[in-house]
Formats: C-alpha cells, sequence, structure tokens
C-alpha cells in the first residue's frame, strides 16, 4: 500500500467535454478530489481538456493541462511532470478507459506511477462484462443470465439459445451507450453493430431482459481496510425498462420492504469487496416486484452521475471522501464536515425526500426517437427537496424549465383510454405527465402499474396531485386555508394554483401571506437531526413548523445560478456563477447565497459559498427567498437564460438588481426591440420585420428573398430559431417560434448566405468597456454560434472589419449603459459589417476567453455590477500570444435516429479547447480532445455534396485529400463530377439500394470509412427528396459507427488543412494552461 505521506505530487485525470452520460457530475467529483489533495499538501496536475469546467480554473487547479485524455498525450505530461501517483476515478469513463489503456501499454510501469484507489484489476472486472459475471458467480451474487459476444455472428447464435428480447451493454462505456434491447433479428444487428463500434475493448454483453423488474442502487463507500457504508440507497420509478440516467430517481427508497432494504445493502458491500473497490462505487440492482429474486446488474468503480446525486442528496461529500480513502485513510479516521461530530462510518440518514428527474432537450434535433429506453438521451438533471414525495416531484418539474408549472399543465388536455394506453406501452420524455393525462382519462392504478411497471404506490401519489387541483378548480372566488396549505404542502406552485382558481400568481401569494402560509428554511444535515449541522445547505419547504436557520443580518447579495444543463447551458455557467461569488467575496460582502438546484454542478457543493440554497429558480422561490434574506441585492448575469429571463419580474416586485438594469436588458433580450435600437444607432444589421401575421411575413419574404431566419426572444442556445428557404417552412417556424415565446415578439430577418461571424466577450461600467477576446468561427453563419468551431485570435479578419467590431460593441455598451458582463454577435460580408444579437449577461465562450488571455473576466464584471470602474490598460485582445481552438462536442450516437447536420439552432452538448502556437496545433489537438479519430496515414474518406456550386466549392479540399495519399469514395454524382475534374475515386451505391454493389451500408458497417465529408443539398423540392433521405442515412450510420462527419465546406477544409501541417510538424503536447 502506498504511504500517504511519501505522495508529493498527483495526476488527475479529468472526462473531457460534456456529453450524454458524462457531464458536469466529474467537474464536481475532480474539484472535490482537488481539494482533498491540497488539504494533504500534495501538488496536483490536472489533464482535462474542458475549458468550460471550474476545475481547470486557476481557483481550483494551478497546473492543468488543456490537452485530450488519450495515451499519447498523457504520457508526454506524466514524462513531464513525474507524479507519484494518478487518480483515475474522478474523470469518468474517459478516465477509466485511459487508465486501463496506460497500464496496459507499460505506461505507468515504465514511469513508476502508482493507480491510487481501486486498482486496474478492479476497474477492468467492473468493465469487462465478461469478466464481472465470472466475479460475481464466484461470490454467489446473482446476475443475469448473459453471454460476451465479439461478433455478428456470435450474437445471433447466442440470441437463438436466448429467445428475445435480449438486453445488449457495451463493455467500458457508459449511459448505455451502444447499447439497448432487440425484440428481433434486425434490431440485434443495428444494437449488436454499434455496440461493437463504440466498445473499447471491442466485447458486447447479451444478457436476459427483466425490463419489468424494479431498478435499485447503492453508493458504496470502503476503505483500504475493508471499512464499508452505504451513503444513499436510490429507487428509478421507471424499473429496468429505462437507464438510470433517463429515470426518475427517488431517494430514499419508498416502495422496498425492510428486509429487501437490507439484503440489497448486504450485497451492495459485499460486491464491493468482491471487486475489492478502494474509494467509492456505485451498484446497482435489478428487483423481481414479485418476489425477492434479485440480479446485480453492474458496479461503477469511480465516480458517477448516481454518486453526484447521492452526494447533493445525503450532504455526505463522496468525492471528497474518496479522495482520502485513496490515499489511505480509514473511514473512522475522517470527519462528516456537516456535523463537524460524527465521523464518514456514520450512514446517512434524511428526514426528507429527494427526486432527480431528467432533462431531455429531443425536440431540438430532427428526426430523433423521443422514446426512452436502456441508452441515456437525457442532457441535464435537476433534483427536487420536499418532506413529501408530491412536494419534491412538482418542484423538480418546475425545476426543468420546460415551460411546466406543476404535473398538472394541460390536464384539462382530454385523451382516450386507446391512446394514453400506446403512450405508456412505448415511453417518451413526456411519460410522468402521460401517466397523469391516463389516471385523469379514468385508467385503474393497477392498469397503468401492468402496462408501465411503475410502482402502485408513486402512482397513488400522482392521483392525490390531479385530485387536488380538481379540487382547487371548484374554488373560483374563496380558497379554503386549509386547502390552500395543503396544496402548498403537496408542492404547488403560486401560478399552479392561478391556473387553477383562474387568478393571477401575485393574487395567489397575496392571499397566502394574509393566511401567513409561506415556506420554511430547512438544513440538510446527513443524519436526521440526530447532530445539528455546521453548514448553511438549505432548501424550503411548507411541510415543516419553523425555520432551521435564522436571519444573519449580515452584508450579503444572491447569486442566481443556471439550474438545469441542457443544450446552450451547460457548465461554463457554473463557472461563471463560481467565480462571480469568488470575486463578490473579496470585494467585501459578508455573505453570498447561491441559488440553484443541479446536483451536476460545483456551485451546489455546500462548501463553495456561504450559503446555498438548492431550490427552484422561479420568481415565487427567488422572491420567498429574497423576504427571508434581505440581500442588498440579487446577480442575475451569471446563470444563463434561466435567471436572465426572470429580470424584468423581479425588478417590477422592488427587487434590487445588481448589474445592468431590467429595462435596458430587455432592450437586448427583447429583438424587435433590440433592432429597433440598432437602427437608431446607425449600426448596420441584416433587414429585418416582427412577426404580426403570416401575410406581413409573406409580404416581407417576397421582398428580401429566401433564405429568411425566424428569430424569437428570450430564449438560449437558437431554441426555434429556423433558416427558411420555402412558404411551407415559414408558416411552420413561425408556429413553433410564437409557441416557444409567447409574451415575446417573433422577429423574421434576412439570412446571409457565405457572411462570417464573429464575437466579442467584453465587461463593461456603463462607461469604460473593456475587450476580452474577439472571436471567429470557422464556419460560416448558419451554424449555432454553439456548435461552430471557434479560434482566438480571428484567422482571417480584416483590420478594417476589426475596427467596426470594435467600434460598435462600444456603441452599444454605451446606449444600453451595460454594467457587468456581456457578448455581441456579428457577421461580416465583403468587408461590411453587422450586428446580430446581444446578450447581457456571462456567454458560454467567456472561461475559453479568460483561461487563454489569463485575465479572469468574472473578476472585472464584478466590479462592473458593483458600480466600481475597471480599467482595460493591463490587457490588450490584440496582444494575445497563442492561439485557441474551442470544438463543440456532439452526442448524436446516443440521440437514436437524430441527424448530425448541424444548423442555426444549437445541437452540442459541451465543448474542449487547446492552445497551440498557430492555428493547425491548437486545432488538432482540440478536434482529439472532443472524441474525433484522426485519420489513419493513407486513410479513406467518402465524399457526397449536393448541387453543383457545393462541388465546385469542395474539389480543391477533395484533391488536397488526393494528394495526401487517401483513398477517394464517392457517391454516385460526386464521383461522376470527381471524374470530369480528373480525380478518381469509387463510386459506392446508395444505402437505399442495398442489393447494388458495392454499398455504401456496408463500407460503414465494416468501418473501412475514415472520415465522411457531406455537404447536403438545401433543396425543399419534392425531387429531391430521395437525395436528402440518403445523405440522411450516410449521416446516422456514421455517427453510429463512430466514423466522423463533416456538414460544411469551412469543417472540411480547415481539417484537410491540418492535416497537411500535421504531416510537416510535431504537435507541443504538454503545453499548460495561462493560468497567471
Amino acid at each position: 500500500m502506498i504511504n500517504k505521506n511519501n505522495l508529493k505530487k498527483v495526476l488527475v485525470l479529468g472526462s473531457g467535454a460534456i456529453k450524454i452520460g458524462e457531464a458536469g457530475e466529474f467537474d464536481y467529483s475532480g474539484s472535490q478530489c482537488i481539494k482533498a489533495l491540497k488539504e494533504e499538501n500534495i501538488s496536483t496536475v490536472l489533464i482535462n481538456p474542458n475549458i468550460a469546467t471550474i476545475q481547470t480554473d486557476k481557483a481550483i487547479s494551478p497546473n492543468v493541462y488543456l490537452v485530450p485524455v488519450v495515451p499519447e498525450f498523457v504520457e508526454n505530461v506524466i514524462a513531464k511532470e513525474r507524479p507519484d501517483a494518478i487518480l483515475l476515478g474522478f474523470g469518468g469513463q474517459t478516465a477509466l478507459n485511459c487508465g486501463v489503456q496506460l497500464a496496459k501499454q507499460g505506461i505507468l510501469d515504465k514511469y513508476d506511477v502508482k493507480v491510487l484507489g481501486t486498482q486496474i484489476r478492479g476497474i477492468e472486472i467492473t468493465e469487462d462484462r465478461d469478466l464481472f459475471k465470472q466475479c460475481m458467480n464466484n461470490a454467489n451474487i446473482s446476475v443475469p443470465k448473459s453471454r460476451a459476444i465479439y461478433s455478428l455472428d456470435e450474437a445471433h447464435e447466442i440470441a437463438k439459445e436466448m429467445g428475445y428480447p435480449v438486453m445488449l451493454r457495451a463493455a467500458y462505456t457508459l449511459g448505455g451507450k451502444g447499447g439497448g434491447v432487440a425484440h428481433n433479428e434486425y434490431e440485434l444487428d443495428e444494437i449488436v453493430s454499434r455496440g461493437l463500434a463504440n466498445s473499447m475493448n471491442a466485447q458486447v454483453l447479451m444478457e436476459e431482459y427483466v425490463g419489468d423488474w424494479k431498478q435499485i442502487e447503492y453508493e458504496v463507500m470502503r476503505d483500504t481496510k475493508g471499512n464499508a457504508v452505504t451513503v444513499c440507497n436510490m429507487e428509478n420509478l421507471l424499473g429496468m425498462r429505462v437507464h438510470t440516467g433517463d429515470n426518475i430517481v427517488v431517494a430514499p427508497s419508498q416502495t422496498i420492504n425492510n428486509r429487501e432494504y437490507h439484503k440489497l445493502r448486504e450485497l451492495s458491500l459485499k460486491a464491493a469487496s468482491t471487486c475489492n473497490i478502494i474509494g467509492e462505487c456505485n451498484v446497482q440492482f435489478a428487483l423481481d416486484p414479485e418476489s425477492e429474486d434479485y440480479n446485480v446488474i453492474e458496479i461503477n468503480a469511480r465516480l458517477s452521475r448516481s454518486s453526484a446525486l447521492a452526494s447533493k442528496a445525503t450532504g455526505y461529500p463522496l468525492a471528497y471522501l474518496a479522495t482520502k480513502v485513496a490515499l489511505g485513510y480509514t473511514l473512522d479516521e475522517l470527519n462528516n464536515q456537516v456535523t463537524g461530530v460524527t465521523t464518514a462510518c456514520f450512514e446517512p440518514s434524511l428526514d426528507y425526500l429527494v427526486i432527480k428527474f431528467p432533462r431531455w432537450d429531443l425536440k431540438k434535433f430532427e428526426r430523433v426517437s423521443r422514446r426512452i429506453g436502456t441508452q441515456m438521451k437525457s442532457v441535464g438533471e435537476v433534483m427536487g427537496i420536499g418532506r413529501t414525495f408530491e412536494e419534491a416531484l412538482q418542484k423538480a418539474i418546475r425545476m426543468l424549465d420546460i415551460g411546466k408549472k406543476g404535473l398538472t399543465d394541460n390536464i384539462d388536455d382530454i385523451k382516450t383510454i386507446e391512446k394514453c394506453e400506446e403512450e405508456l406501452r412505448h415511453p417518451t420524455d413526456e411519460i410522468l405527465f402521460n401517466v397523469m393525462h391516463a389516471l385523469k382519462a379514468g385508467m385503474s392504478i393497477e392498469r397503468i402499474n401492468q402496462i408501465t411497471s411503475i410502482d402502485v404506490w408513486y402512482l397513488d401519489k400522482i392521483k392525490n396531485i390531479i385530485s387536488t387541483y380538481e379540487e382547487l378548480q371548484k374554488e373560483k372566488k374563496n380558497i379554503p386555508r386549509e386547502l390552500l396549505l395543503n396544496s402548498k404542502k403537496l408542492g404547488f406552485a403560486d401560478t399552479q394554483i392561478a391556473l387553477a382558481t383562474e387568478k393571477s400568481e401575485n393574487d395567489i401569494r397575496n392571499i397566502r401571506k394574509k393566511e401567513s402560509i409561506t415556506p420554511y428554511t430547512r438544513q440538510i444535515d446527513t443524519l436526521g437531526a440526530e447532530w445539528p449541522a455546521k453548514t448553511n445547505y438549505l432548501y424550503t419547504s411548507y411541510g415543516a413548523n419553523k425555520d432551521d436557520v435564522s436571519d444573519t443580518k449580515k452584508k450579503k447579495i444572491i447569486v442566481i445560478g443556471a439550474g438545469v444543463y441542457r443544450i446552450g447551458s451547460s457548465v461554463e455557467f457554473d463557472w461563471s456563477t463560481m467565480n462571480m461569488v469568488w470575486a463578490l467575496k473579496k470585494s467585501g460582502y459578508d455573505e453570498i447565497i447561491v441559488i440553484n438546484c443541479n446536483p451536476e454542478t460545483v456551485s451546489t457543493d455546500y462548501d463553495m459559498c456561504d450559503k446555498l440554497y438548492f431550490e427552484e429558480i422561479t420568481y415565487e422561490r427567488v422572491l420567498d427567498i429574497y423576504e427571508k434574506e434581505n440581500p442588498e441585492g440579487v446577480v442575475v448575469c451569471v446563470g444563463g437564460q434561466v435567471a436572465n429571463n426572470l429580470i424584468v419580474k423581479l425588478a417590477e416586485a422592488g427587487i434590487q438588481i445588481v448589474g445592468t438594469n431590467s429595462r435596458n436588458v430587455d432592450r437586448a433580450e427583447d429583438r424587435s426591440k433590440f433592432s429597433t435600437l440598432l437602427d437608431q444607432l446607425n449600426i448596420p444589421q441584416p433587414a429585418w420585420s416582427e412577426f404580426r401575421s403570416l401575410a406581413d411575413a409573406e409580404k416581407f419574404v417576397n421582398e428580401q428573398g429566401f433564405p429568411v431566419l425566424v428569430r424569437p426572444s428570450y430564449v438560449l442556445s437558437g431554441a426555434a430559431m429556423r433558416t427558411v428557404w420555402s412558404y411551407k417552412q415559414l408558416k411552420k417556424f413561425l408556429n413553433e417560434a410564437t409557441e416557444i415565446s409567447p409574451d415575446h415578439p417573433v422577429v423574421i430577418t434576412k439570412f446571409f448566405l457565405d457572411a462570417k461571424e464573429i464575437e466579442v466577450d467584453a465587461v463593461s461600467d456603463g462607461i469604460n468597456t473593456f475587450i476580452g477576446a474577439i472571436l471567429e468561427h470557422i464556419e460560416k453563419a448558419g451554424v449555432h454560434s454553439g456548435d461552430a468551431m471557434m479560434s482566438i485570435p480571428p484567422q482571417t479578419l480584416e483590420p478594417s472589419e476589426e475596427a467596426l467590431v470594435i467600434d460598435y460593441t462600444n456603441k452599444i455598451a454605451r446606449a444600453l449603459q451595460i454594467k457587468g458582463p456581456f457578448n455581441v454577435q456579428f457577421l461580416v460580408k465583403d468587408g461590411k459589417v453587422y450586428i446580430i444579437e446581444c446578450n447581457l449577461r456571462a456567454s458560454r465562450s467567456m472561461p475559453f476567453v479568460s483561461k487563454l488571455t489569463g485575465v479572469n473576466m468574472m473578476n472585472i464584471a464584478a466590479l462592473a455590477i458593483t458600480n466600481k470602474t475597471i480599467d482595460s490598460s493591463f490587457h490588450h485582445y490584440k496582444n494575445i500570444k497563442k492561439v485557441g481552438v474551442k470544438i463543440p462536442q456532439f452526442s448524436f450516437m446516443q440521440l437514436e435516429g437524430s441527424d448530425p447536420n448541424l444548423g442555426v439552432e444549437m445541437q452540442s452538448t459541451g465543448e474542449v479547447a487547446c492552445f497551440g502556437d498557430n492555428f493547425y496545433e491548437a486545432f488538432i489537438k482540440s478536434l482529439i480532445a472532443a472524441g474525433y479519430v484522426m485519420p489513419r496515414k493513407n486513410g479513406s474518406v467518402l465524399v457526397s455534396v449536393g448541387g453543383t456550386d457545393k462541388k465546385i466549392e469542395t474539389l480543391p479540399i477533395i484533391k488536397k485529400f488526393n494528394s495526401l495519399g487517401f483513398k477517394i469514395f464517392a457517391t454516385e454524382h460526386t464521383a461522376d463530377y470527381l471524374a470530369k475534374n480528373d480525380i478518381n475515386s469509387i463510386a459506392l451505391y446508395k444505402i437505399g439500394e442495398k442489393d447494388r454493389k458495392p454499398n455504401l451500408e456496408d463500407y460503414l458497417v465494416k468501418r473501412e470509412l475514415d472520415l465522411i465529408i457531406n455537404i447536403p443539398s438545401k433543396s425543399t423540392d419534392n425531387k429531391m427528396k430521395d437525395i436528402v433521405e440518403d445523405e440522411y442515412l450516410i449521416r446516422r450510420k456514421a455517427v453510429e459507427m463512430g466514423i466522423p462527419v463533416f456538414t460544411t465546406i469551412e469543417a472540411s477544409k480547415v481539417f484537410v488543412d491540418g492535416l497537411e501541417w500535421l504531416e510537416n510538424n510535431g504537435i507541443n503536447i504538454v503545453e499548460k494552461i495561462n493560468n497567471k
């Protein structure tokens, strides 16, 4: 065993970009890990290319390498830094897989780097499906009947023996990636092919399907002496048929009996011991609801999504303590930081209930299947805390920020029993709302249980919510106090009650306060009030009779976080939240209060601020907390769009907004008002018109011509934003935009083809403006800024264009009297600069700008929002010495059916960035960090280009691939065009023409292509329907098989130029982040 006193330096592997199945929980766990190491005076080295995270900030990690978490790069860092040991359990599957590869390649032995925590053999046992099965069988722990398979032929043979349906799980993956349930041979072929392609060791486990069983989880902590505790027990409401990441998770379990609870608890401890887990692990069980039969499904020998949830649910700091245990501490030597008097041996006890609810953004993806199952699709999650199931559930639904006031939205929509049964048999992201409709339609609880396997206890609670809403509907005039109080105890929002009783939200608030019905503040104390808590980790509830904490009368300020992760709002806003908290603390505030509801984040760690309210970010709740705390004001400019959208209502309620005033935020967010302002300032913008009627919209299009852009107000990530190419699309997209932003105007603008897109991140104090950086998109306009590759500094911006960009930025800052951070987006075409958008808040790219320049923009923003003068003389955006390239991370593979074709609505789930001495060095490193597999020398590329103009533009790119020794494959018409231009290519027939050989699908499934360049046709002509469909099939199959796809000419060009550069140059692998 390693003596912790001999450790001087430890290497920590991060998880890379946020992706489905591997998200912000690893920023939380990695940050806690580094904190624990610092306390031991151990120097840390972090490898993580996720530019947006808090753990790659100097406040957490002074020694960061923004390079890919792959053996080639990690070995070079090891060779330079010479760490004594490495931690693999805090960076998700990415870190585990890299660690196993480092060990197998002999790199850890070569540099004498010891593995802390669970050893490589333990990781292999839990990740290799066949080894895990053998290990559990040897310990007499039940597992499903299963066989490991390595080919399609094996799969067919074993499926015949086992019978359908069968469950398929890819080894060395997480989030159910590459897996699924096969009901027939066709589904078997599809799932096994993609599973083998996505598994590090090309292994898929086929096992019996137990979809109707309960899914129960235990979080286990175990030390080097074999002492072990279960920290949290959780129940997945939708059972085994839905992946835990997409499940609605309840802690503690509500529907297993005491005997079952203790039986599974003992088995989880035994399983952890059998695998020799050191630190933390998650044990998943399937439990037969009709008996006490069980199966262990898997063990994750690392921190996970469930461990982040368990940590926030109980207050037990799993990641922090797992690090201490990995260093050699035993549980009895470690204190519970919440109570300050108990040790880590004490298992948490809860006097409340928490519900984790996933956030899906499936509406953003064309063609995606909305069905949920054993492969995870959600992009984020929230955690509702309450004294009843109903209260926690309805809070969680509002926390999702999907426009729901609670469970009962649209309750009066009538559905037939037949329609309800169909929806329940095929669960989607609307499953719980479909259950509500089924109960409303008159389906019995027993019948719903039979179809869905949702326990009758939960169904009865959902029925209670419906019954209470119906009672409220009967009380249009005077709501009885008892009914009002009971509604609040069941989690009803004022907006819900207002809707039921035909009143306004403020009416209900006034009635409540008159009746002295207000929420109480409760503490998360880990031990059910047996010992008093020392921390201010809080939630509010109506199921209490007193506050656990009292007003401190200190100088304080509230910072509103970003809430649930979603497409467009992710870990970058947690970075801005926490950096603002730290900066405000330094500026003289006694108490910084954070409101947030995301269990994956660093900002919801109880020790990151003076007081944490784990609560919904709604007008009602923020006002409740404001009235309890009496702060000097509220900061809304760092929590993304969710916080920004509250600003007008909060200001109207008399809340002091810290920073830019609400009127000016509204002038920027309201598309019509902002366009009017630009006209008044004589700043160029694309031609525009506010949508008032379809006739007006058609008149605008007749004048301007297609394409046009539909742009709703007060949205993030381009929600419902669409490029329109036809009158049919115009009507459809305008309706969608009106639905998503009903209270604010929709604007139609002329869409510029072949324009470059530029952004500026800046801070203003109302007079002086600090320019952090100018960013250039690699793709032309038409790809959302969150999905675009970006470069700092710009690579093609002319000095005259740059001067206009800076001038317009300063004019906008003065006109809007901005006090705080902001981002301006520009189009540049034919030497002319146009403004298209201005966001008066922290932007997605500010962590990127801050870490590349070494100037923390939130530190400057904290000065601006507190009415101090900012100084920009110490930094100039032109003096940036390195080049940084930011690359988006997509999770199309897990989103069954989704089309990986980029557009004006954002689809990426995360991002990475790497730095270099020049553009191509940074670009290549960033691509690898984002998971792109670089083509082998003399590899093969498939080209499919729609339209003659696009073929002409693409020709030089294909010629360069040819000169680099690539074998060129092409679709039929593209091959003909290449032949006319003296480029030899092999024509492959359409996927839809399976009988014609050589066929594209065969090459994709066998992974004989290294890269796909598919420039889609923009035509909406019906004659092009078959071609458009086949282009989609190419992109979709390539994504499933892990083959990189480029859908823009600009990305394809810079990629081949990068390959050419790489042939003649080496990469500076070990360059550190600029964390001065």
